[in-house]
């Protein structure tokens, strides 16, 4: 006798969020998945999204990733399960307390190093870290990574209001987001069913935490670090974004001395979705050179 198939609403279970509470009150989300043969080392991929987006937006790494690697999807301050802060929390919204932050996530994790993975924004992150705690990064891997958000970029991010921090207060996540994505260049799919998922997952994250985090950004430069970067990075830049160029990717690879630079073919700048695979194939490709002896 045939066994029914389950109706298409039932879905598979998913992982849940996981909280750690930091040394100054906030906490930080993330998501942690293994695959990999229990009785093997595995080393771990820190995964940090770019903004606005979650730890739900890489779902689809996972299966790539973690089959020989232990993979820790972390969720930016502000950003989906992770805390804002608030006005009288005293909190210091720098470059310092951010890296710290990554830090002792993988403190209280227990893991020693890392191969960092950051998207968009998130790049500059995974630069910061490498130059600031050389000893905790195995490798570095950037995926449309600014060094720095120009003006000009900034007031795109605003729509008029008059900031981009601004425009994520008043609008609140989901209609800043909306705005963002009727932008040409931006989402990764034309599929109206994709697009509301990928605004259903930025609204998880409030306006005014998407605020805060811009107004960080907004200050935010890795160029200062990129001489002080010894791990072996790959940049996974693509052809046709609005936030990034190509010139600039390749003035990136010139700065950092174990770098190398992968084009990846694109009509826009959300590479880590719309040629998921190529970029999976690439990064594993990349890993895998840096166990073979020299």
């Amino acid at each position: 006798m045939a066994t029914a198939s389950p109706p298409p609403s039932r879905r598979a279970p998913q992982p849940r969020r996981e909280t750690i509470r930091h040394p100054n009150g906030q906490s930080t989300a993330f998501f942690y998945d293994s695959f990999a043969d229990p009785w093997k080392p595995a080393e771990t991929i820190l995964i940090q999204h770019g903004f606005c987006r979650t730890a739900h937006h890489f779902y689809h790494w996972v299966p790539a990733l973690a089959r020989k690697y232990n993979v820790v999807r972390r969720e930016l301050r502000g950003h989906g399960g992770s805390s804002i802060p608030g006005e009288g929390d005293g909190y210091d919204y720098s470059t310092a307390t951010i890296i710290d932050e990554i830090r002792d996530t993988l403190d209280q994790l227990g893991v020693q190093r890392v191969h960092f993975l950051g998207e968009s924004t998130s790049g500059m992150l995974a630069e910061i870290f490498a130059a600031t705690y050389p000893d905790r990064v195995a490798s570095v891997i950037v995926c449309s990574s600014p060094t720095h958000l120009p003006e000009a970029a900034q007031r795109f991010l605003a729509f008029g209001l008059p900031s981009w921090p601004e425009a994520c207060r008043r609008l609140g996540s989901r209609e800043w987001v909306e705005r963002l994505a009727a932008s040409p260049g931006t989402l990764a799919s034309e599929d109206p069913a994709y697009k509301r998922w990928w605004v259903d997952r930025v609204a998880e994250s409030e306006g005014e935490g998407l605020a805060g985090y811009a107004e960080f950004l907004g200050r935010l430069d890795s160029r200062p670090y990129l001489g002080d970067i010894k791990a072996p990075m790959l940049i996974l830049a693509p052809t046709n974004s609005a936030v990034v160029t190509v010139e600039s990717m390749e003035d990136l690879k010139a700065r950092v001395a174990l770098a190398q630079l992968q084009l990846i073919p694109s009509p826009g700048h959300e590479i880590y979705a719309e040629q998921a695979e190529q970029c999976q194939v690439a990064v594993l490709a990349f890993l895998e050179g840096l166990q073979k002896p020299e």
